[in-house]
């Protein structure tokens, strides 16, 4: 993927920034198990899109703890390390 160009304001590291992956094991995790996929050129989801929010909501869950009571105060108010967003993903639990 491009790293910027000609007459480009932020010239970077701007590859797959769109998709990850993450390798898993043990913890309640499905054995032998794929979840989602990455488009042809490795840039875009395919399917199964996950948030950060949601890969640390499960990983949260799999520890036992419920990621929306888990907040923090800060400046006067509660925040939540999945801020308001975050789904577990039960098709990846076993």
């Amino acid at each position: 993927m491009g790293q910027g160009g000609e007459g480009a304001k932020w010239l970077g590291r701007d590859h797959w920034p769109k998709a990850f992956s993450v390798w898993m094991a043990g913890g309640g995790i499905k054995k032998g198990f794929v979840y989602g996929a990455s488009d042809e050129f490795w840039h875009s989801v395919a399917e199964n899109p996950m948030h950060v929010h949601d890969l640390d909501a499960t990983i949260l869950h799999l520890f036992g703890i419920n990621h929306e009571q888990l907040t923090y105060r800060f400046q006067g108010r509660n925040f939540r390390l999945t801020d308001v967003h975050g789904k577990v993903a039960y098709d990846i639990i076993a």
